[in-house]
């Protein structure tokens, strides 16, 4: 098998007989020149996920590629828990892996895992859902505004692959997402303000 990170959580997994191609979302970069695709998977319809803008052309420059997708996409085969996709050769798993709360109060769309041939090798999208079968090379997230690193590290330890990749890692430069959950939920009568770098401020 064999595998390119283009950045965040796009992969790349070629099993030998199909070219798989994970979440092709606005933070990676790359992956819009990637040919012969038997597939597009999207584990949820997150930007950094999913780029609309660039996902026509890539389409469109592999024909033969089907674009599946665990929410409603246009022109997507749905990915369904439970679903076995028998993609050129390869046997893809559908899990049912729903994505982790960012807080109560903030809203988070279907999310699926994708366990490529058995346990060769597994994308959780944004879940920590652990699957029944062994993995042997695990994408693991690695930073997130619904996690911690230590449960990161209980991710890896329960699943216990033979190989760990990191993905979602972009995030970690994107203070804004935090400041955006932070700000959104923060109670009643109290105003979040990012302070300009080096800048006083009357408060």
């Amino acid at each position: 098998m064999r595998i390119v990170h283009f950045g965040h959580s796009c992969v790349l997994v070629d099993t030998g007989t199909a070219r798989l191609l994970f979440d092709p979302g606005a933070w990676s970069t790359g992956f819009e020149e990637v040919r012969d695709l038997d597939a597009v998977l999207v584990t949820h319809r997150h930007p950094d996920h999913l780029d609309p803008a660039r996902l026509p052309d890539l389409l469109a420059a592999n024909p033969k590629a089907v674009l599946y997708a665990a929410d409603e996409l246009d022109g997507a085969t749905p990915a369904r828990p439970g679903d076995v996709l028998d993609i050129a050769g390869a046997y893809v798993h559908v899990l049912d892996a729903p994505h982790e709360e960012v807080h109560p109060s903030v809203e988070v769309p279907t999310n699926v895992g994708y366990l490529v041939d058995h346990g060769a090798f597994y994308h959780p999208g944004d879940s920590l859902t652990v699957p029944e079968q062994k993995v042997d090379i695990l994408a693991v997230p690695t930073a997130a505004p619904w996690m911690k690193v230590s449960e990161a590290a209980d991710f890896l330890g329960k699943v216990g692959p033979r190989i760990a990749i990191p993905i979602h890692e972009a995030i970690a430069a994107r203070t804004e997402i935090y400041y955006r959950v932070l700000s959104t939920t923060a109670p009643e009568g109290t105003e979040f303000m990012v302070l300009p770098r080096g800048e006083s401020a009357e408060l």
